[in-house]
């Protein structure tokens, strides 16, 4: 299999791993040098990731990813999600990998639908 449909499946298998709340999966997807950012994160480890950004109940019904790039290290996602409150909003993300695990998250908040 080559990188880059490896590394599309590991971005699905993220998401994924959210919808099946499956905090084992996405742990071994990460590198230990792991950083996460967001407009409310700056580049936090993955233990804070972990503490901060992992729903401590199922939070998502359905992740529907609509544009997944890949180019060399880095996938480009766009997703729509849908809370299990009924809300749904849409967000891209910028994944940077080092071999077959993931480096970093940028995540750019998107509008609520």
């Amino acid at each position: 299999m080559n990188d880059m449909r490896t590394r599309q499946q590991t971005v699905r298998d993220l998401y994924a791993a959210y919808l099946q709340d499956r905090k084992d999966k996405v742990d071994a997807m990460l590198t230990q040098d792991f950083t996460f950012s967001s407009p409310r994160d700056d580049h936090i480890d993955r233990t804070t990731y972990f503490e901060r950004c992992w729903p401590k109940e199922p939070f998502f019904r359905d992740i529907h990813i609509e544009f997944l790039a890949i180019d060399g290290d880095e996938a480009v996602v766009r997703y729509r999600a849908e809370k299990r409150d009924g809300g749904s909003f849409c967000n891209m993300e910028s994944l940077h990998f080092r071999r077959d695990k993931i480096v970093s998250v940028e995540v750019y908040f998107g509008r609520n639908l």
